[in-house]
């Protein structure tokens, strides 16, 4: 059976997918959340983090902004564990120029 439009998928190792799916593949809005207790809520391209979304990490840090095929790619918000947000462009790993923004 071929996944098309929205349901709720759950893995074996229990990681959930739940949102719009399109030729097998999670395609389109969603949400998935690990056993680990991370979770991406966004866009998604053939399976993929693909588009505007967030990821929160289990130690309470995220990042919010572009993914570009599952890597932070453009501009976007990484908040740390002690809720400093910060502000720039992401390229994979790197994200020079990252700007503290302050919260006055």
């Amino acid at each position: 059976m071929i996944r098309q439009g929205s349901g709720t998928q759950i893995s074996s190792s229990g990681t959930t997918y739940t949102g719009e799916w399109s030729g097998d593949k999670m395609d389109g809005s969603g949400t998935l959340s690990h056993p680990s207790g991370a979770v991406y809520e966004g866009q998604f391209r053939e399976n993929m983090y693909h588009g505007r979304g967030t990821y929160s990490f289990p130690d309470g840090t995220k990042y919010s902004g572009t993914f570009v095929n599952n890597r932070f790619e453009g501009e976007g918000e990484f908040t740390d564990s002690e809720g400093h947000v910060w502000a720039g462009t992401f390229h994979r790993k790197a994200a020079p120029g990252l700007k503290l923004k302050l919260n006055m």
